[in-house]
């Protein structure tokens, strides 16, 4: 309550993911979107050709528009068309299409045409087809003249929308406001979006800001062809306005925080005051980083921090060497890969920073002596970076023996052991892994549950699935974690207090109960009725984990209920995860803690459903509150003495 007495635009409390605060930013701000949509943006693209259908404005009353070309070469072509025309466009791609784009990004740029495109960043088919994180492609086109953002979470993805935008019309320089794709786009927590006043003050309108080149008034020359005589005195007098956007960008940062109380630097720095070591990188692994620093810190004894690359255009090199020129060691993280290279992209330029320190170029500050920088392979498409593997890093900074040069998370020659794999969540965390089979509905009933632990219980959520897999009907696990302060760990989950077995074959094909803590819940999808035949159909290994945790166990079957309660046959099967948002709110302790009534816990159910199935209509709402309610009273426990194989007396 003090943030928004101290500041005047604290933000409105929700629930949503990355994908949900860019398109809340740019639905409000921008004239229009010219888009091919490509995963792991796609659902960028979506969201805002929804508003369009549904008549939606921008602030200033202006009807929003949405193209979508043949490619993304031909989207960034129109962008390019609609910026030049005096409209503030955006753009949503990731991956390949971002490279397709690569062409028309240099013309852009060249233009002078301060236009905000927002990137699911995305590995390339270098190797395989991926559609998931990586930053190789954010990185083909850092020569592109760009400035370049990159957002932790849902938040700062929003946030930095807004802050790219003010710096791209301040400085005429276009920007990239990157997201790690499905980590982030995809990622349901906790945010505050940008009011309405706020946005409408902070970038202000499009009329006021933006030139028209194509105003017969106005005219103004570009793009034409220019020979050996002119060529270069054009390019090199670009440089006048590349010099304007670190202070615009620098600028942009303070207005927001001196009207949000949400800070943002070019570099963002934390425990760094006294470190000796540091991991350095950009993204949402830098997150994870944060209170695993705290563990070192706290178990091992190493005085380790992290710094955050928020800005990768302009590079930040002055602001690095100072934040990491007293440290003894330091590790940079990346998402990518780059052998033929020097190094790969952040190491190398952060060791041209400190090569200019050293010789005592302009700008830096003195230094008489270059840590020891360690560089590392990390995360590529969405490979799981665990805590235990940042220690490992860290480790490895503090012997002789350490590698110059090593990837995180698989087995490799280069690869540095996991030797162990701390829990890092807030204290008091309550954790769930889910597993489905092609989704079920488990994806959206996930995030439905963040949604509803958030906003009725106020509680910190995250919420995401491994996505790759629901779509072709392969097993998919999910995670969701809710807490009473932030959660910041962005990995997959080891330590839970929850197992759901949507798809109870995966106590066949793994161990899902790995990991489940003492006293943990187990719900089982079961078309058995009798709790002992439930208990009979599990494996004598999960019986044995059950009873040395002392787990309670609950079944249901959700199949049929979602067959008895939905109108929609087409719904059936996805419903049926919905059925576990009910038996969720039974059996987790979140009611009886926070004391919320029956009723109260339906209604804050019923506008999480409405926010996610109020555009399929009235009756899909209905259908899915009756099949919530049925969960929420027809799950059933095995009973301790069944498990125990003690006499069940009635």
């Amino acid at each position: 309550m003090s943030n928004e007495r101290q500041f005047p635009y604290p933000g409105i409390p929700t629930t949503t993911d990355g994908t949900g605060t860019v398109v809340w930013v740019e639905t409000n701000i921008s004239q229009g979107a010219c888009a091919y949509p490509i995963t792991s943006s796609s659902n960028m693209g979506v969201e805002y050709a929804r508003a369009v259908a549904n008549g939606q404005r921008n602030l200033w009353g202006d009807p929003l528009v949405f193209m979508e070309p043949e490619s993304e070469h031909s989207a960034a072509s129109a962008a390019e068309g609609f910026a030049l025309a005096g409209g503030r466009v955006t753009n949503f791609t990731s991956g390949q299409g971002l490279i397709l784009m690569k062409e028309v990004l240099y013309t852009i740029a060249g233009k002078r045409l301060p236009v905000v495109f927002n990137i699911g960043a995305r590995a390339l088919t270098s190797q395989a087809l991926n559609v998931h994180a990586g930053h190789d492609d954010v990185m083909a086109v850092a020569d592109t003249g760009w400035g370049i953002v990159f957002a932790r979470n849902a938040q700062e993805a929003g946030d930095l929308c807004l802050i790219a935008r003010r710096a791209a019309e301040a400085s005429q320089t276009p920007f990239l406001n990157v997201q790690d794709g499905f980590l982030t786009t995809h990622t349901v927590e906790n945010v505050r979006l940008p009011e309405l006043e706020l946005m409408k003050e902070f970038v202000g309108a499009p009329q006021e800001k933006l030139i028209n080149y194509m105003d017969p008034k106005n005219p103004i020359m570009s793009g034409v062809v220019e020979n050996q005589d002119a060529y270069m005195k054009g390019k090199i007098a670009q440089r006048v306005f590349y010099e304007r956007v670190k202070p615009a960008l620098l600028e942009a940062m303070a207005e927001f925080y001196r009207l949000t109380g949400r800070r943002y630097g070019l570099i963002d720095l934390y425990r760094m005051e006294d470190a000796e070591y540091a991991l350095v990188g950009m993204g949402s692994m830098m997150e994870t980083a944060m209170p695993t620093v705290d563990w070192v810190r706290e178990h091992l004894g190493m005085k380790v921090g992290v710094v955050h690359v928020t800005v990768f255009r302009p590079f930040p090199g002055p602001e690095l060497v100072e934040a990491l020129a007293h440290v003894k060691a330091f590790t940079v993280l990346e998402r990518m890969d780059n052998p033929l290279a020097q190094s790969n992209p952040l190491t190398m330029e952060i060791k041209a920073a400190f090569a200019d320190a050293l010789i005592g170029t302009d700008h830096y500050p003195e230094i008489t002596r270059i840590p020891t920088i360690y560089s590392g392979a990390a995360g590529l498409g969405s490979r799981d970076v665990r805590p235990g593997d940042l220690v490992a890093a860290i480790k490895n900074m503090a012997t002789d023996e350490g590698k110059r040069f090593f990837c995180l998370g698989i087995k490799h020659a280069l690869a540095l052991p996991r030797e162990e794999d701390p829990d890092v969540r807030p204290r008091g965390a309550f954790s769930l892994r889910g597993y489905s089979v092609g989704g079920y509905g488990s994806v959206t009933t996930n995030k439905v549950i963040a949604t509803v632990l958030g906003d009725v219980f106020n509680l910190y959520v995250q919420a995401y699935p491994k996505y790759g897999s629901e779509k072709k009907g392969l097993p998919t696990n999910y995670y969701l974690t809710v807490a009473e302060e932030p959660i910041r760990v962005h990995s997959e989950l080891k330590y839970v207090e929850f197992v759901a077995l949507n798809d109870v074959n995966a106590l066949y094909t793994g161990n899902p109960l790995a990991g489940l803590a003492e006293g943990g819940l187990i719900f089982l999808q079961s078309a058995k009725t009798d709790p002992a035949e439930v208990w009979a159909s599990i494996p004598e290994y999960a019986k044995r984990l059950i009873r040395e945790k002392r787990a309670r166990v609950f079944a249901l079957d959700t199949f049929k209920i979602a067959e008895e309660v939905a109108t929609r046959p087409d719904l059936r099967i996805r419903m049926a995860g919905i059925v576990l948002l009910g038996v969720f709110l039974r059996i987790t302790p979140f009611a009886e803690r926070y004391k919320m009534t029956y009723d109260d816990v339906m209604k804050g159910v019923e506008k999480a459903l409405r926010k996610y199935f109020g555009k399929r209509g009235e009756q899909v709402v209905r259908d899915n509150m009756r099949a919530v309610e049925r969960g929420y009273k027809e799950v059933f426990e095995i009973p301790q003495g069944i498990i125990f194989g003690e006499a069940v007396t009635m």
